[in-house]
């Protein structure tokens, strides 16, 4: 690919020695931690997954480190930290810092993750081994170098984590609004079961549809097809019945079909529409499954749930409220996943540029 100016000018006269990564880092194993030395804290663990396996009061790393999951599906999976942690069921890149920047090494590994997952071995639970892993060639360019490709780079993973953060908070902040007003204390409301405030409750039964027709059928995950005979009409809530989807809440209207693995709600007049969308949303119907291997959400099950009634004016005021926020929330973060993902790309695009340094004859 062809680089940028600045990335020509930053290149331009640079002379690039590669070496080993084991020549230049020690990787070193963590130690197990077990029933009797297990000790609660707030010290990250760091053993084969993408995040830590739990925490712990003790730590054997501290200050910039390079860890590297060691087994399990993971294995070979790369993070940076910079804070006290404690290497487990993984091993760490410690480079020469007198000739290696840690960050400049992390990105590096980072540019080559799908090479390390492929140092997997094992038939049974896949292990990456710090032997295996030392012999992976490194491009050392003179510290200065090192240190502007690390801005760079940092630059575009500083912005991905703020855009993360932004989207997170946007999410937490509908959800602590929408629990303030979905949230009834006994005494302050009517309690009826869902029975009683739905006309009925039971499964759809299409098992036929199409790609085409003129009105939607819905399963478990939203519209699955089209039909030409609709069943329903009106306003109804949707749950999904089974699977992992199990317990999520649709809410649909007009002319449709139901497909046999998503119960239909049916409300009366006592129950708005809206407002008993957010609400069984909102109690997150998937924890009342049944099932370990294959959850399953029944009508039975449903209709012995315990609602909050408040008036049907505030339901609506309520219903209102969450709808408004709902749509503005929705507004804001629509758009985040796609510039979180946009980032990300020009992220593994530039680093790909910056690290793709030519090999000399006698080091390939």
């Amino acid at each position: 690919m062809s680089k940028p100016n600045f990335v020509e000018k930053l290149f331009q006269d640079v002379e690039v020695e590669w070496k080993p990564l084991g020549e230049v880092a020690e990787l070193n194993r963590g130690k197990t931690i077990t029933a009797k030395t297990k000790t609660a804290g707030d010290i990250p663990v760091i053993s084969g997954g993408q995040i830590p396996a739990y925490y712990n009061a003790e730590f054997n790393r501290d200050g910039e480190t390079i860890t590297v999951a060691g087994s399990g599906a993971y294995a070979g999976f790369i993070m940076y930290w910079n804070e006290p942690i404690f290497v487990s069921d993984a091993f760490t890149v410690k480079p020469d810092l007198a000739i290696l920047s840690t960050r400049y090494v992390f990105h590096f590994l980072l540019n080559n993750q799908t090479g390390i997952h492929n140092l997997q071995k094992g038939s049974g639970v896949p292990h990456v081994y710090p032997k295996d892993l030392a012999q992976l060639l490194i491009p050392i360019p003179p510290l200065p170098v090192q240190k502007e490709i690390v801005r760079i780079l940092d630059t575009f993973t500083e912005l991905t984590a703020e855009l993360t953060a932004e989207l997170t908070a946007r999410k937490k902040q509908y959800e602590y609004y929408r629990d303030k007003l979905l949230t009834f204390e006994d005494g302050q409301v009517e309690w009826k079961t869902l029975g009683e405030v739905a006309e009925s409750v039971a499964s759809g039964r299409n098992k036929k549809r199409s790609t085409e027709g003129a009105f939607p059928v819905y399963g478990s995950t939203g519209q699955i097809g089209f039909t030409n005979e609709p069943l329903y009409t009106g306003n109804m809530l949707l749950v999904a019945r089974v699977g992992a989807y199990a317990g999520q809440v649709n809410a649909v209207s007009g002319d449709f079909d139901v497909s046999d693995n998503t119960l239909v709600i049916r409300l009366t007049d006592a129950w708005d529409f809206r407002f008993a969308f957010h609400q069984l949303t909102h109690m997150n119907l998937n924890q009342f499954a049944i099932g370990a291997g294959q959850p399953l959400v029944t009508g039975g099950l449903l209709k012995n749930l315990r609602i909050a009634l408040p008036p049907i004016q505030e339901q609506k005021r309520i219903a209102n409220v969450l709808d408004k926020f709902d749509a503005l929330t929705s507004s804001i973060t629509e758009g985040l996943p796609r510039e979180i993902e946009l980032r990300q790309k020009q992220y593994e695009y530039y680093r790909d540029m910056l690290l793709s340094f030519p090999k000399e004859e006698n080091n390939t």
